[in-house]
């Protein structure tokens, strides 16, 4: 009676359960090989990757070489990132109390220049403010200066926002041995959806960073939603260089020299072998210039530097 009601429940249910217990087995193997539908592809240097591989692997990368990434900006750039990164505050041109927020900005090198920068055209109006005023008395001008001392920013604030964890916590170890407190806050988040409401911002600033972003173009529509209107959108970025004879140098000096030096001091020569891809695949001066376009900014300009290795692209919500 037992084999013929097993036989029986067999035949009823079209099938063995044995059998359709592997049937789904395969099935589900064979499902669990395929990534989703709606999971695009996309580039991690060279390599073609999934959508959320690359976000891994940036992380990653970055998570590894955040301990000697600003002396490995020096080592590559030769120190001239710094005159890059001066040029784009001064393009800038903060007035105090600029609201800043700058995204994938880690180690805090443009958040501490823009501090500096306020904080000397702070001390400008202070000075054209005595001028202006010949017959104050040294009491009056002593308390001006004890004063304006507890307000030398006059209001600014940078966010330097980050999606690693690592390279905030190398800028806030940073910030506290140059002395930088007053102003500057970190936040941990993501620059396709930023953690800021809506019109909160006057500048947005990203340098070297958004090449790394998985969806630029949705990085772009959050600059364009957290800047207030009027705001202004900077990016500095390795571009594509406009000249063929330093363009093979580079090339050489890229592919050849940085790897070494990331294996060198870092530790990581695929780290860094990545970094020289990524820039090689990043869309070109024109291109980037209508992608910025087509998230909503108006008058959008690009400023070459050293000959396109690097660019400058300004753009502003209107």
């Amino acid at each position: 009676m037992a084999a013929s009601m097993a036989g029986g429940s067999c035949r009823a249910g079209g099938g063995c359960p044995g059998r359709r217990a592997l049937a789904l087995l395969w099935r589900g193997l064979c499902s669990g090989s395929r990534r989703p539908s709606d999971e695009r592809d996309t580039h991690f240097g060279f390599q073609t990757v999934s959508e959320a591989e690359k976000g891994e692997k940036v992380y990653q990368v970055f998570e590894t070489v955040a301990k000697k990434y600003d002396l490995m900006n020096d080592s590559m750039s030769l120190g001239i990132h710094r005159v890059w990164k001066d040029i784009l505050l001064r393009q800038m041109n903060p007035y105090p109390g600029t609201q800043l927020l700058d995204v994938a900005g880690g180690t805090g090198d443009i958040a501490f220049r823009f501090l500096n920068y306020v904080r000397s055209q702070r001390e400008r109006q202070v000075q054209q403010k005595l001028r202006s005023n010949q017959n104050l008395s040294w009491q009056e001008i002593t308390k001006l200066y004890q004063e304006e001392e507890h307000r030398s920013l006059g209001g600014s604030h940078v966010v330097v926002c980050d999606i690693n964890k690592e390279m905030l916590k190398v800028g806030k170890q940073k910030s506290q041995r140059l002395g930088y407190s007053e102003g500057l806050s970190w936040v941990v988040g993501n620059a396709e959806e930023l953690p800021f409401s809506d019109d909160h911002f006057d500048v947005y600033t990203i340098a070297f960073g958004i090449r790394n972003v998985t969806h630029v173009d949705q990085a772009l529509q959050e600059a364009y939603r957290v800047l207030k209107p009027g705001g202004r959108f900077l990016c500095l970025e390795f571009s594509h260089v406009n000249n063929s004879l330093i363009s093979s140098l580079y090339d050489l000096y890229s592919f050849q020299v940085i790897p070494v030096l990331g294996e060198v001091i870092a530790g990581d020569w695929k780290a860094y072998q990545y970094l020289v891809e990524s820039i090689r695949r990043f869309p070109g001066q024109e291109e980037f210039k209508e992608m910025i376009e087509d998230a909503g900014f108006l008058k959008v300009e690009y400023q070459n530097l050293s000959s396109g290795i690097v660019a400058i692209h300004s753009a502003f919500k209107l």
